[in-house]
C-alpha cells in the first residue's frame, strides 16, 4: 500500500513540475530576449513594459537619417536594455544592448562571463579589431560579444593590427553583449 501511495505521489509531482511554466523573462535565444522578439513593433513597447520605464533618445547621425534609440530601466530605475530599431515603415528591434546581468542566454552566457565562458559555448565566426576593443562574432548566433581592450595583455592594447581569437585572455570580461537582428 505505502509503494503505491508513494508511486502516485510521485507521478503527481513529476505532472505539477512538467506543467510550471518556465519563467521567460530573462532568457536570450537567437529569436527572443525576455518579452521580445524578432518581429516585435516598437509601437507595443510601451504594453510589453507597462511595469517598467521606456526612455526614448533622439540623436541625428551625420548621414542625415535619424535614429532613436530606447532604453528600458525597471521600476526601481535599474536599466535593462538598450533598444536600436530599424528605420523600416513598421519599425522592428534591430540591435539590443543588454545591460542587465541577469539575462541569459539558452547556453548560459550573461553580461557578466568571460572569453573562456563564450569559447565553451560558441565557435568563433569572427574578431573585429576596434581602437578601443575586439568584437567577437561566433558563428551561428545573433549574439556578439565586445570586450574592452584593457582586459588584453599589455602588447595588444594599443595595436592597430587585427587581433585573433587566441590571443585573448580566457579571463577577458564582457563590456557589452549584443543580439543583432536582421
Amino acid at each position: 500500500m505505502k509503494k503505491i501511495v508513494l508511486s502516485i505521489g510521485l507521478c503527481f509531482t513529476l505532472i505539477i513540475i512538467s506543467c510550471t511554466e518556465k519563467d521567460t523573462t530573462f532568457l536570450i535565444t537567437e529569436d527572443t530576449i525576455g518579452p521580445l522578439n524578432k518581429s516585435t513593433d516598437i509601437k507595443t513597447l510601451e504594453t510589453i513594459f507597462n511595469l517598467d520605464s521606456i526612455v526614448r533618445d533622439s540623436s541625428n547621425l551625420n548621414l542625415g537619417a535619424s535614429t532613436k534609440k530606447i532604453k528600458v530601466f525597471e521600476k526601481g530605475g535599474k536599466p535593462l536594455l538598450l533598444l536600436t530599431p530599424n528605420l523600416d515603415t513598421i519599425q522592428t528591434i534591430e540591435n539590443v544592448q543588454i545591460l542587465d546581468d541577469r539575462y541569459i542566454s539558452s547556453n548560459g552566457i550573461t553580461k557578466a562571463s568571460t572569453f573562456k565562458d563564450i569559447l565553451a559555448n560558441f565557435e568563433i565566426k569572427k574578431v573585429v579589431t576596434t581602437i578601443n576593443s575586439v568584437v567577437i562574432f561566433p558563428k551561428e548566433s545573433n549574439l556578439y560579444f565586445t570586450i574592452d581592450k584593457t582586459e588584453l595583455p599589455s602588447n595588444l592594447r594599443y595595436t592597430k593590427t587585427a587581433i585573433e581569437a587566441v590571443q585573448i585572455p580566457d579571463e577577458a570580461k564582457i563590456k557589452y553583449l549584443m543580439l543583432g537582428w536582421d
